[in-house]
């Protein structure tokens, strides 16, 4: 007997051997079973992502987007319809005292950054699809940044102004309305 009892044990545990092979045999299908779809969408996103990253940086490097970023003026004659807006500022009398982002971006960090943005994406899909209007027109939005950008430098005068007639009254007075070619001539 005591001769049988270690072949049964030796047979159990063989039993037991092949019975954990097989199971851990089948979590292991599972976990890749489970892995595939989760791996393939890691690596389709990351693609995508990368594919991104690449286009908008060769546009970003191409459009001389860098140049967005800075004060200079030039950078916004970048794209041909703004030429004639930057021909006009040069020969207007602001060419001296201001820049385009003097009038056209808030003179805030976030807001001047936040608004530079804001159009950039909206210039870059109209210039690239071509659906804009030529020439170029403000928007209602940028209309009000740059009669705040006149009402800022020009305080005391706008101020003294908005005591008297139109305003007065309650109605809006617009500096860009009545001096629209003082930042770049039309």
């Amino acid at each position: 007997m005591s001769s049988h009892r270690p072949d049964s044990r030796v047979e159990q545990g063989s039993q037991t051997n092949a019975v954990s092979a097989a199971a851990l045999d089948d979590q292991v299908a599972a976990r890749a079973g489970r892995r595939g779809p989760a791996l393939f969408m890691l690596v389709a996103v990351s693609v995508l992502l990368g594919l991104l990253a690449g286009v908008g940086g060769f546009t970003f490097v191409y459009a001389k987007g860098g140049s967005y970023l800075t004060n200079d003026a030039a950078a916004c004659a970048n794209c041909h319809i703004m030429r004639e807006q930057y021909e006009g500022w040069q020969r207007s009398s602001h060419h001296a005292v201001a820049t385009c982002n003097d009038c056209h971006a808030p003179h805030d960090f976030l807001g001047k950054y936040w608004t530079k943005a804001e159009n950039g994406a909206r210039h870059s899909w109209a210039f690239t699809t071509g659906w804009f209007h030529e020439p170029i027109q403000i928007t209602r939005g940028n209309l009000a940044v740059t009669e705040g950008a006149c009402r800022h430098c020009h305080a005391e005068l706008t101020a003294a102004i908005d005591g008297h007639g139109a305003a007065a009254e309650g109605r809006e007075l617009s500096c860009v309305r009545c001096h629209r070619s003082v930042g770049h001539l039309h």
